[in-house]
């Protein structure tokens, strides 16, 4: 086998990509720093018992681990940074205010998400700390939406869901508490036939209400109106409601996005606690970025916190972005002659990017636009149309 062959799902991020990325990146990061948020960067590696900590069984199948020969103990390769923040915001931080922190890097996952999907996402997400309240979900939603117009995306569409509907549904049920991984799951994928197979021997009343969330989805009001009438009057069924009822009554209806609610999208519901959205876009099939409350993972670390966030993949938002990458030069001289070297550290330090054109090479650019030159006029050097 070659040597220079990468694993399967694992590749090279090339020139024009990587700058699109990195474009991306920075655009994202300035606008989370208008608002506030606080950039940090947690480690690669950490031990199996923090890293996993509160997150549920899926994240733990997703994750790399290895031994440490200083220490003997188990370490994982981040497969979500989520977990991360909490655990900076409860133990190193540990403000008893608000506390906005975001981040962005890669992480790793032992099998990739579907064919097509790289097994080293670039993730880049903002988390909001201390607050439980639903300005706090509105607000990491307007940040999310940013982002995607940021990257040039229209068409937008945001699903919410709600954790506490199914938590609701299944407490004081143990026969559904055992199979709950296998409900969300079948209730992710809208399996109808694999979900009333799951459900037989649990009571009536809980198996119609799980089978009617896979019908439950569409225009907020109309789903939320079906809901109250088809779902059990249980407290949290009700509490539920009234959260999703409330954002989706504050979304602006000129917005940038189109709302919707979709009762049985439970992805990552082991690690959820409360409202759950994901962003679809023209151009892939699955979600472009998901989050919501996750209450529970600070919990799990000793401090009861409440969470919010989001989290997307840059590599796979670049790859849809029509935001054009190849970037405009100006190309100069590689002569050393007076005024020259001056001039071209003055472009630079506006901003320009400016290519010396090394001799015989004058034609060998490929990532870039010159459609500028530096020439001399009149004994100054000036920039002029190519």
């Amino acid at each position: 086998m070659p040597n220079w062959l990468l694993p399967e799902n694992i590749a090279d991020v090339l020139p024009s990509e990587a700058r699109k990325i990195e474009d991306l990146r920075r655009l994202m990061l300035d606008r989370f720093r208008t608002y506030g948020y606080e950039l940090v960067m947690p480690p690669m590696l950490e031990y199996v018992e923090s890293l996993l900590t509160g997150t549920g069984h899926d994240l733990d199948l997703r994750t790399f681990k290895l031994v440490d020969q200083l220490s003997g103990r188990t370490m994982g390769l981040r497969a979500d940074i989520t977990p991360q923040i909490a655990r900076i915001d409860a133990h190193l931080l540990n403000r008893k205010g608000v506390t906005r922190l975001c981040y962005a890097g890669s992480v790793l996952f032992t099998r990739p998400r579907n064919l097509l999907a790289t097994r080293e996402p670039f993730q880049i997400g903002a988390e909001i700390f201390g607050h439980s309240g639903l300005e706090a979900d509105l607000e990491i939603q307007e940040l999310l939406l940013f982002c995607l117009q940021l990257a040039g995306l229209k068409q937008i569409r945001i699903d919410l869901c709600h954790a506490g509907v199914l938590e609701a549904l299944l407490e004081g049920v143990p026969a559904a508490e055992a199979i709950e991984s296998q409900l969300f799951g079948a209730l992710a994928t809208k399996d109808v036939p694999q979900l009333q197979e799951l459900t037989r021997d649990l009571p009536a009343h809980v198996r119609d209400a799980l089978l009617s969330l896979t019908t439950l989805y569409g225009d907020p009001a109309d789903t939320l109106e079906r809901a109250r009438k088809v779902l059990p009057d249980l407290p949290g069924v009700k509490a539920a409601l009234d959260d999703l009822a409330y954002l989706a009554a504050s979304q602006s209806k000129d917005g940038p996005a189109v709302l919707s609610i979709d009762l049985a999208d439970l992805r990552g519901y082991q690690y959820h606690s409360g409202v759950m959205f994901a962003a679809y876009v023209d151009g892939i099939p699955n979600a472009i970025a998901r989050g919501g409350r996750y209450d529970k993972v600070g919990q799990a670390f000793g401090r009861d916190r409440p969470a919010t966030g989001f989290s997307l993949d840059l590599r796979e938002l670049a790859a849809i972005s029509p935001v054009e990458a190849r970037s405009n030069a100006i190309l100069a001289p590689a002569d050393d002659v007076p005024g020259l070297r001056a001039k071209i550290d003055s472009l630079r330090d506006a901003g320009e990017v400016v290519i010396r054109m090394l001799p015989g090479h004058d034609q060998d650019f490929e990532e870039f636009t010159g459609d500028r030159v530096l020439v001399e006029k009149n004994g100054q050097w000036v920039v002029t149309p190519r």
